[in-house]
């Protein structure tokens, strides 16, 4: 993952057309607090699959997005996806940063236990997994928590940085310098995750933790979208217009050419607070 200097030095790593589509603005959570954000989400069935197995969640008042993309070829990935979005969705407000984060490993732990149980007992141990990407804000603090090839991108000061790192196979290829990045996308196996909810015995969460600035817009997707769109043409639409406008944009490209995929997006902008004198 490449970093702008200005991030990297402070970033430290320790749902036929199926619809969504929401918006929303609020404070954040403490008086002290001079950022606010908005947000808006938007997820399409796309062109070619007959059922949208990507869910997604927008929980301003928490500080909570979350996108999770039902991993294609196993059985029910929509079930999964769902059942990442709905035990996120019941979390307990915030009170401390670190508690915000644990509460959210929990779940994420918790319903990758549940879903290797729905395996064993409905469907003969096959795989019922989802990939998922959580953006938390509190304060002047973000954080990223990551299973699979879903993504966070980052637009600051004009420069877009993708903050996560793909759990995949070509992704690994990449580490390698086995693959070039121009070839990734065109790789046989690029649809390959090495990581996910659901997926194996033990569970493994990345996250990334990193400040937050007024004038930062944040981008979760699916692989459907980001397949479509490369890194600049993601910056351009990122940085024109409010939020539910961008995620439209960002959708309707995707389908423009063709949305092999489910396609979503959620984007979160941040702004300072106007504080009267």
């Amino acid at each position: 993952m490449q970093l702008r200097a200005g991030i990297a030095n402070r970033i430290v790593r320790h749902e036929t057309v199926s619809h969504i589509s929401s918006a929303a603005t609020l404070p954040t959570m403490s008086r002290e607090n001079r950022l606010h954000w908005s947000s808006a989400v938007l997820s399409h069935v796309g062109k070619v699959r007959r059922i949208n197995e990507d869910s997604c969640l927008a929980l301003p008042e928490l500080g909570l997005w979350a996108v999770a993309d039902g991993m294609g070829g196993h059985a029910s990935g929509g079930v999964a996806s769902r059942m990442v979005i709905e035990t996120l969705r019941r979390l307990s407000p915030p009170e401390q940063w670190q508690a915000f984060v644990g509460q959210v490993r929990a779940g994420l732990q918790q319903v990758h236990s549940q879903l290797r149980d729905l395996s064993t007992r409905l469907y003969q141990q096959r795989t019922v997994g989802s990939t998922v990407v959580v953006l938390l804000a509190q304060g002047d603090r973000g954080a990223c928590l990551w299973v699979g090839d879903s993504r966070v991108y980052l637009l600051r000061e004009g420069g877009i940085t993708q903050l996560t790192r793909d759990h995949s196979y070509v992704q690994e290829l990449l580490d390698k310098g086995l693959l070039r990045p121009q070839d990734a996308q065109l790789h046989p196996q690029s649809n390959l995750i090495t990581r996910a909810i659901g997926q194996r015995e033990e569970l493994s969460i990345d996250v990334v933790d990193f400040p937050l600035q007024a004038g930062d817009v944040l981008l979760l997707c699916s692989d459907g979208l980001y397949k479509m769109l490369d890194e600049l043409e993601i910056s351009i639409l990122l940085s024109c217009g409010g939020c539910q406008d961008t995620v439209q944009s960002l959708i309707d490209l995707a389908l423009r050419r063709g949305a092999h995929d489910n396609v979503t997006a959620v984007v979160v902008a941040i702004a300072a607070t106007t504080v009267a004198a």
